[in-house]
């Protein structure tokens, strides 16, 4: 069950990587496989403006995802959206949910 919180030292549960579209590893440059830049973007990045999104298994070893505050808000909102009307537990009790409150406080950090 994911962390319902999410702190710069902190990284994001497999469960809201996945609904947050974690981009293919192929897809990526250098500086964005090993966090130095954006994974959504081409913003580069400070230990205080990124968020860690955890250690990764790519098809050419180990890489290390971070992003800027803005697109983590954007794709928190998007993927609050889509998580919780097709999840049972957001239907009944949003609150409950560890997926929907993690993805709650990435859009809250996304908004500083």
């Amino acid at each position: 069950m994911p962390s319902d919180t999410v702190t710069r030292t902190d990284v994001v549960p497999h469960e809201v990587l996945a609904v947050l579209g974690l981009p293919d590893f192929t897809e990526l440059t250098g500086d964005q496989a090993r966090g130095a830049v954006c994974v959504w973007g081409d913003a580069r990045l400070t230990a205080d403006a990124a968020i860690d999104l955890g250690e990764q298994d790519g098809p050419e070893g180990r890489w290390w995802p971070r992003a800027c505050r803005q697109h983590v808000g954007e794709r928190a909102r998007r993927g609050l959206h889509d998580h919780a009307p097709t999840c049972e537990q957001c239907t009944d009790a949003a609150e409950r949910c560890a997926t929907s409150r993690v993805l709650y406080r990435l859009l809250r950090e996304g908004g500083r």
